[in-house]
């Protein structure tokens, strides 16, 4: 899965520090470092943005998919739509992780079922939209 333009596993490169998200610090990611526990959300922008120009693709909240649960990708729709058959709908798919998981929960192929009517802190939703051409 490309990341950005890159084949690593997360955007700027194979792997990642504090300086550039905001996550659990405490434990590493490859031959990272270990570096400082925030315990809380950030300000969006706070790290250095993507080659897209987006920020914090990587840890502060995790990313909330209206997808229902499915414990593999055998039937996934084609064409990227949400995907709400075959699975379990009481659970969603968050991508990514928050600030208080590891960097090994960080990458952008980490999926992890979440439960539809739950409330969290670390799970937060992008919005996006189609510009006119």
């Amino acid at each position: 899965m490309r990341r950005a333009g890159t084949e690593e596993a997360f955007h700027f490169g194979s792997t990642i520090s504090t300086d550039q998200a905001n996550y659990d610090g405490i434990h590493t990611y490859g031959r990272g470092r270990t570096g400082v526990y925030r315990e809380q959300t950030v300000p969006v922008g706070s790290f250095p943005r993507n080659r897209f120009g987006l920020h914090d693709l990587h840890a502060n909240v995790g990313e909330w998919f209206e997808d229902c649960w499915n414990d593999d990708y055998r039937g996934v729709p084609p064409d990227g739509d949400a995907w709400f058959g075959g699975g379990d709908c009481g659970r969603r798919v968050m991508r990514g992780g928050g600030w208080n998981r590891g960097p090994v929960f960080l990458r952008s192929a980490n999926w992890t079922p979440v439960k539809s009517a739950g409330r969290y802190d670390y799970i937060g939703f992008r919005g996006a939209r189609t510009l006119p051409s």
